[in-house]
Parts: C-alpha cells; sequence; structure tokens
C-alpha cells in the first residue's frame, strides 16, 4: 500500500466519501460494485474513482469490478478510521445540539455517545446523554478518544480537562486559539475563515 503523503489532497479528501458510500453500499447487501455504479452513487466520475484507488494498489479486476468488503477493509486502514469509534461532544449550545440532533456519522467513524455541558440541566431532550462538564473523568465513556468542542468560555481550561483524561484527538469549533500537548490531533473548524476564502476564489472568477 502506498504512503498516504504521496497521494494528491485531493484524492484524499474523497477517500471518506468512498468509505461512507462503501459502508452503506454492503447495509445494503451489495457485496461487489464497478467504478460506474459508484460514480453514481458518491456524484464522482468514474475515472476519478479508478485514479483514486490506484494509489492504494491493485483493488478490483477489469470487467468485474470491486470487492465492497475489500475495498472498506483498505479504506479503513488507510484512513486510520474504527466504525465503533465512540465520540464525545463538549458543549450543548445552539451548535452543539445541532450536531446531536445530527449524529449521522454511521457507516463513517462511529457516533457521538455522550456529551457534556456546564449546566446539562438546561439541555433539552436529545438523543444521547448529557452530563455536567465537572464530572468528565468519571463519565466519559471508556476508550473514547474523540471530542468534539462547541464552548466558547474557558476552552484552555476545558481542552487540559479532554487531554488529562485520555483524549488524544479534538474537533474544535471554537473560536480561540488553545494549546495542546504534543502527540494531540487538533482539527478546526473556522466557518469564518471558509466564507472569506470563499469570497475570494468568487471574486477572483469575476475578474
Amino acid at each position: 500500500m502506498e504512503d498516504t503523503k504521496q497521494v494528491p489532497k485531493a484524492t484524499l479528501h474523497r477517500y471518506p466519501i468512498y468509505l461512507k458510500a462503501l459502508r452503506r453500499l454492503k447495509a445494503e447487501g451489495v457485496e461487489r460494485i464497478m467504478s460506474r455504479e459508484l460514480a453514481e452513487y458518491v456524484a464522482i466520475e468514474s475515472t476519478t474513482i479508478r485514479r483514486d484507488f490506484s494509489f492504494l494498489g491493485n483493488l478490483g479486476k477489469q470487467g468485474y469490478g470491486y470487492q465492497v468488503d475489500d475495498l472498506i477493509q483498505v479504506f479503513s486502514e488507510q484512513l486510520g478510521m474504527n466504525f465503533d469509534e465512540k465520540i464525545i461532544l463538549v458543549g450543548c449550545g445552539n451548535l452543539g445540539r445541532a450536531l446531536l440532533n445530527y449524529n449521522q456519522w454511521n457507516h463513517v467513524v462511529g457516533e457521538i455517545v455522550c456529551a457534556f455541558d456546564l449546566a446539562p440541566e438546561t439541555v433539552p431532550p436529545c438523543s444521547v446523554p448529557v452530563y455536567l462538564l465537572d464530572e468528565f473523568a468519571t463519565r466519559k465513556p471508556k476508550g473514547c478518544r474523540i471530542a468534539i468542542l462547541c464552548i466558547s468560555q474557558d476552552i484552555q481550561k476545558t481542552v487540559d480537562l479532554l487531554v488529562d483524561n485520555g483524549i488524544t484527538g479534538i474537533v474544535s469549533f471554537a473560536s480561540e486559539h488553545f494549546i495542546v500537548p504534543e502527540g494531540i490531533r487538533v482539527k478546526q473548524i473556522d466557518v469564518v475563515s471558509s466564507i472569506q476564502e470563499l469570497v475570494f476564489e468568487a471574486n477572483a472568477m469575476q475578474k
């Protein structure tokens, strides 16, 4: 298998799309699929799919297609994704509640299994239990390592609490910068910056 460092960034961004689709197909009972069939399913050109797959070795046979189980295994290994990943959410404000209501992470990495908030008693009923943030050490599910951060205050203090209790990956919607120890992975989701980039690109296209 090729090193992901040699795979173009655009291709890497499509791998999770393929994995999600393949897991859905498996759940629907599909065992084998052609690139043109997958292309219709994910709205990506079949030539692009075949090129993306080529970075991972010889995954299929011409005229026969791809074994869905084999592709799922390859992409899961390549992306380091665990279907049963337990994800937690910290901060149940408007954004946090929206994510809880969505919680459609199945067929990709798992699901949000619980949430934490400074005032859980004020959080409307949702699909997962909501605990007091101060109880994080005792309430965190065993084996949980990924947290989604949706808070706007005491961010560094909260991040320190997460890291001290075994969280190694953080998806952050927080607007403030925070520091994590070496080995902790952070994915910053900055909606404002994304909009700014899009406006810049749109303006450039009109020139």
